[in-house]
Parts: structure tokens; C-alpha cells; sequence
């Protein structure tokens, strides 16, 4: 009976398993970090109704009219004007920068058309790269308006004619008919070089540690930068790849459009890639197995999606999710991607986040560096 089972010997495998559970710290944070992350992230940061969106106000007319349209659309809580422009060249660079998501024009003639009971119009711009950021605040304007115009020169809105409304045109940039192929397509690159990149990189110490190669490798006349470039280096060419397949994808079987620079994009793209890499050297050298190093991946991989704006607005989460949303590189190349593909952005656009990849690159550089002296220890 005791041969086929026995309790004092579970109870000892139970403790062992237990033991060695405790040991392993990596597994056991991930076991209680990944639920409270998720928890965190979808009860407080997502939100599918953005409001308090960066606006751009090019008010020609400087009238009671007008400001009282402008309070009440700020009152609305979509509508967040911190630009007030002169000319519509200076909100133009604003939205292809993606610091607005709408420019509100308001021309010289406007209060001259409401005091002679002409129709008067406003033109409202709006970033439709993502067309999910830009519906809710679309449908709510008209009404919001035209009500505010109404109540300044005191006509009932019952009472009030087809000449005293407000008329409202609305422009959706860089995307008229609201295809979300064209959001999601470019974000796909990003989202499916960070999962390969980091994953693959990410095990590059960790099979050499499980394997008993790592004496071989550290008795090696090579310096810390010159293995860490010979692991990092040949998942360039994967990316190469992968960027070709997914970038000839998109133009043939979804027909994203590509106005942009060609070179730009792929300058971009060998920023983003290379950091990426290094990331997943620097979890490597963090990690002591190759089941730990994926458990740290993935445990990069969570926040990262969820907070840089590819599956869920940007615009819509708290201050304190966009700003932990900064800390990730595919934040910074989604910007990039959409910005070159679908606005046609320059170098001077894009290049505060084209900068911000470059230093994630020097920055997990070090640090592999410097982890990597203290495993020779």
C-alpha cells in the first residue's frame, strides 16, 4: 500500500515544490503581478471614450460669439484648446506633430453672418488616424455648439430657424472614411517586432547558461560589447525581414496608404529594432533560465500594448497611464510609424521621437553592459 502512495511522502514533494516555488522569485512575481497589473490597467487606465483631447483654435474672429462656443466645448470635456494659433499653417504642423487631435477654425466673418441672420459656419479638423479617438468628440460639437450660439444671442432653441443654427464641416485628416485597417495595420509592425525581437534576443545568455556553454563563451578573448554585439547583431537581418513581409502586407492584401519617406521609415524602423534587441539582451542577463526570460518578457509585453496607444487611445487614459506610457519604445515608434506613413511627417516631425528611441538604445546598452561584467563574477 505504501508503495503505491503515500501521504508523508506528498507532503514532502508539496514542501519541496513550495520551497522551491519561494526560491524562484521571477515565477512567483509573476503569479501575483500579472492579475494586479491587468486589474490596474483595464479598471483605471483603459478608456474607450477619450476626453480632455488636445485641440488647436484658429479663431479669425475675436467676438462674444465665439468665446462662448469655445467655453462651451471645453465644457464638454472632449475639447482641450492649450494651442491658439493665427493661421492655418501653424495648426497644420501642430496635427501632422500629433500634438492636437482637432483644429477648430473660426473665420474673420463669423459674428458679421450671425448678426445678419446668414447661416454661420465653423470648420472643425479632425486627426482620423485613429478613428475610434475622434467619433464621440465629432458627434457631441454640432449640438453643443449650436446650442451655446443660440443661448448668447438669446433664440430659444425652440424658436430658432434653419438660419440661426450653427453649421459645422467637418474635415477627418489623414483618414476620410474611418478605416481602422489604416491604425492598425502600421501598429502591427511594432507590436510584432517587439514580441519577436525582445523574445528571441531575449534567451541569448540564458541558452548558453542552461546549455554549460557560458565558461566557453566568458573564456573567450572577447570583451562585454563585442558578445553582446555578436548575440544582438543577426536578429537585425530577422527584422529586416519581418518589416519587409508586414510593410508589403499592408500596401497589398489592406491597401494602407505611404506618404512618407521610404528611408525615414526604415531609419526609424532600425532604431526601434535595435533597441528592442538590447532590451531583450538586458533581460537576459537579468534572467537565469529561459523560462524566466520569457515570464520577463511577457511581463514587459502587457503594459506595453495596453498603454501605448495600438489597442486602446492614447489620449484616453489618465495622465498617470500616459505617463507610464512614455517609458516604452513601442510608444514612441507607433507615433512615428503613423505619423510617416499616414501624414507624410518629415525628419524635423518626428524627430523628438525618433530622438527618444535612440536614447532607449544607449540607455539599455549601458545596462547590459554593466550587468553583464557582474555575471563574470
Amino acid at each position: 500500500m505504501n508503495g503505491f502512495f503515500s501521504f508523508s511522502r506528498l507532503i514532502a514533494l508539496l514542501i519541496k515544490e513550495f520551497i522551491q516555488m519561494r526560491r524562484d522569485r521571477i515565477t512567483f512575481g509573476m503569479m501575483l503581478g500579472v492579475p494586479l497589473m491587468q486589474l490596474v490597467l483595464f479598471g483605471y487606465a483603459i478608456n474607450s471614450d477619450p476626453k480632455a483631447l488636445p485641440a488647436a483654435l484658429v479663431s479669425l474672429s475675436q467676438d462674444h460669439y465665439s468665446r462662448a462656443m469655445v467655453s462651451a466645448l471645453e465644457n464638454t470635456d472632449y475639447y482641450r484648446f492649450d494651442h491658439v494659433v493665427e493661421s492655418a499653417a501653424e495648426a497644420e504642423k501642430l496635427m501632422a506633430s500629433g500634438k492636437v487631435v482637432f483644429v477648430v477654425t473660426i473665420p474673420s466673418d463669423f459674428a458679421r453672418r450671425v448678426d445678419r441672420g446668414q447661416r454661420p459656419q465653423i470648420l472643425i479638423e479632425a486627426d482620423a488616424t485613429d478613428p475610434s479617438v475622434a467619433s464621440g468628440a465629432i458627434s457631441t460639437l454640432g449640438t453643443v455648439a449650436s446650442e451655446a450660439l443660440l443661448r448668447e444671442r438669446g433664440v430659444p432653441a425652440s424658436e430658432a430657424k434653419p438660419a440661426d443654427r450653427l453649421e459645422v464641416i467637418v474635415h477627418r485628416r489623414y483618414n476620410p472614411e474611418g478605416i481602422s485597417q489604416y491604425n492598425i495595420v502600421p501598429g502591427l509592425l511594432g507590436v510584432i517586432l517587439q514580441m519577436t525581437m525582445v523574445m528571441m534576443t531575449s534567451i541569448a545568455l540564458t541558452r548558453e547558461r542552461e546549455r554549460g556553454t557560458m565558461e566557453n563563451l566568458l573564456a573567450m578573448p572577447a570583451s562585454p560589447l563585442e558578445i553582446m554585439l555578436g548575440k544582438v547583431l543577426p536578429y537585425l537581418v530577422v527584422g529586416a525581414v519581418q518589416v519587409a513581409v508586414i510593410l508589403g502586407a499592408a500596401k497589398l492584401l489592406f491597401g494602407v496608404p505611404f506618404i512618407g519617406s521610404l528611408w525615414l521609415l526604415l531609419t526609424a524602423v532600425l532604431i526601434f529594432v535595435l533597441a528592442l534587441v538590447l532590451l531583450g539582451y538586458t533581460i537576459s542577463t537579468v534572467a537565469r533560465t529561459q523560462m524566466q526570460a520569457l515570464q520577463l518578457t511577457f511581463f514587459f509585453f502587457l503594459p506595453s500594448i495596453l498603454l501605448s496607444g495600438f489597442m486602446f487611445p492614447f489620449r484616453g487614459m489618465p495622465n498617470w497611464a500616459q505617463w507610464l506610457g512614455e517609458i516604452f519604445p513601442l510608444t514612441h515608434f507607433l507615433r512615428v510609424i503613423r505619423a510617416v506613413m499616414l501624414k507624410g511627417a518629415d525628419l524635423p516631425t518626428v524627430a523628438f521621437e525618433t530622438g527618444i528611441l535612440v536614447l532607449f538604445i544607449i540607455v539599455y546598452a549601458g545596462f547590459a553592459l554593466m550587468r553583464f561584467r557582474r555575471t563574470l563574477d
